[in-house]
């Protein structure tokens, strides 16, 4: 790969400028979806349904803690993409070893929480019945290598944060294909059920971490730290925190939204309603790659220009990001009503299952064309440092609106109430983000363009 200048982000045409970043990071995402994707369907069809359902269970706890990299990553990254804007690299340098030492710090302590009481956490989760003993040792052995996929979350945005898209796109590779060959072997080869999954799981996340370290020692990072740069500063950590913490908050949402559906949905159906979540879920993770990647391509553009003071750039940027992403979303939109009965054979035969998904996915889906305004208004805010109204954006889709909607609308409308409460949730958060970043362009950008 030649060697790419984080200046490119700064110089380079808005439109091919996304493009180059976005692409690697929808691929990326892509084969990480597909990762995903296949694996519970290696795990329906190899194990059974249940066991779909008790990795469901899991997802959010080991996600949560993973985030915790990831909001380190992003918090951090932004910091970067700034600090690089604007020539200050000795910042950058500072930010990416505070970064290094509050992951690793951060996470094991959660792990070993997360160890100490996995018999409590696992049934609060939906993990009950038939589900409890596959989804414990699922849990259990992917808990060891969480700390491995923290780092490597925080990695990838720092690799992105530099402009270097490609290599970001290799990091986010090289896990997911290592996952598959390992279920394969694991699962089919030597029939060793959900231990299989499990270790094929944490060997993947420690593939990318080796890739990752590899990386900036390599010649293609920019940012070589020394031991200096590993003290805990203050000012930096309280920045890192105030943007990452909009991640993280994210994910604790989610969490929580997997908590409330999946006991919800065991009240109401058992364990075959578990799993036609855990189907839709990974159809969340697969289908909506290509707009993920655009959002993933704009943070460090936003991110170095507004460093830099190249606010029309910025502004350009957001415009050119939604209507990339809409056009993608619109597509993802069409394809799941058009067939959801094809998708849900993929992953079982179960009958119930069958009957239950293609529906309860097309109401999940509904507003897909409109909600990357919602993913890209609230990833700007976070981009330029703006750290409040990133939160208040990131939070009103599952935490404002979701989690309220999903505990009030089954109680009259079922399992159906569950599925609706998706997309409700959706169009109303796109009707607020769309707002404030209107606002924020007219008021802010539009301003300080002309000013300057």
């Amino acid at each position: 790969m030649a060697k790419i200048s984080s200046e490119e982000l700064g110089t380079e045409p808005i439109g091919g400028l996304l493009v180059k970043q976005a692409v690697p990071a929808s691929i990326g995402i892509l084969v990480m979806s597909l990762n995903i994707l296949v694996d519970t369907i290696f795990v329906g069809n190899w194990i059974g349904s249940v066991a779909i359902a008790a990795i469901n269970v899991v997802l959010p706890v080991s996600f949560f803690i993973a985030a915790l990299g990831m909001s380190i990553g992003i918090g951090g990254a932004s910091i970067i993409s700034r600090a690089l804007g604007a020539k200050n690299k000795d910042k950058a340098l500072k930010t990416f070893g505070n970064q290094l030492v509050l992951t690793l710090v951060l996470t094991s302590i959660l792990v070993f929480a997360g160890i100490a009481w996995a018999d409590q956490i696992i049934p609060r989760f939906g993990g009950k019945g038939a589900i409890f003993e596959p989804a414990r040792i699922y849990y259990l052995i992917v808990l060891y290598g969480v700390p491995f996929l923290a780092l490597c979350m925080m990695g990838n945005n720092v690799i992105r944060a530099e402009g270097k898209p490609r290599f970001g796109m290799v990091a986010m590779i090289i896990p997911s294909v290592g996952n598959l060959i390992l279920d394969y072997l694991l699962i089919n080869v030597m029939d060793l059920g959900m231990y299989g999954a499990a270790w094929a799981t944490t060997g993947s996340y420690l593939l990318c971490f080796v890739y990752i370290f590899w990386f900036f020692l390599s010649k293609h990072s920019e940012l070589k730290i020394s031991w200096s740069h590993l003290g805990l500063d203050f000012s930096l950590v309280k920045e890192i925190a105030s943007l990452g913490g909009v991640t993280l908050a994210r994910q604790a949402v989610v969490s929580v939204t997997y908590l409330f559906v999946n006991n919800i949905l065991f009240d109401l159906g058992g364990e075959s309603s578990i799993t036609v979540y855990a189907i839709i879920g990974r159809m969340l993770m697969f289908a909506l790659f290509p707009v993920l990647g655009i959002t993933q391509g704009f943070l460090p553009i936003a991110g170095y220009n507004y460093g830099a003071h190249q606010y029309d750039r910025v502004k350009e940027s957001i415009g050119t990001a939604i209507k990339y992403a809409a056009l993608l979303g619109l597509l993802v939109f069409a394809l799941i009503m058009a067939f959801p009965e094809q998708i849900t054979r993929v992953f079982t035969d179960d009958v119930e299952v069958l009957r239950e998904t293609p529906d309860a996915m097309r109401w999940v889906f509904a507003a897909t064309p409109i909600v990357v305004v919602q993913l890209i208004g609230s990833a700007y805010f976070q981009a330029v440092g703006k750290a409040r109204p990133a939160l208040f954006l990131t939070l009103t889709r599952q935490g404002f609106f979701f989690i309220p909607l999903v505990l009030i609308l089954p109680k009259f409308l079922g399992e159906f109430g569950v599925w609706i409460s998706f997309s409700i949730a959706d169009l109303l958060s796109t009707l607020v983000t769309g707002y404030y970043l209107h606002k924020e362009v007219r008021t802010k950008l539009v301003r300080i363009s002309s000013d300057s």
